[in-house]
């Protein structure tokens, strides 16, 4: 399975998301630490999710890192997050 459809399941999973969208830009990062040729390794993460509601942002990111620790442990270099709950902007 693909590194951004395991992100997706395991995001899916953990927060039951209004939107969710994973962008794989490892093909940005030629060249840069932790790129690989394969890529795979730079990623772009857009949810909105219930879960996020009366959360700070540091808080969705600390949420978003633990529910994906094993990839960030692994092969994933970067993730870059835009986290919301419903409503916000």
């Amino acid at each position: 399975m693909a590194m951004r459809d395991t992100i997706s399941n395991k995001l899916q999973e953990a927060f039951t998301p209004e939107s969710l969208q994973v962008v794989d830009e490892s093909h940005l990062h030629e060249g840069h630490a932790g790129h690989r040729p394969s890529g795979e390794t730079h990623f772009r993460v857009y949810i909105v999710s219930a879960a996020f509601k009366g959360k700070s942002r540091v808080d969705c990111h600390r949420m978003i890192n633990a529910a994906l620790a094993a990839e960030l442990a692994g092969s994933v270099h970067a993730l870059a997050i835009q986290a919301q709950a419903p409503g916000e902007n």
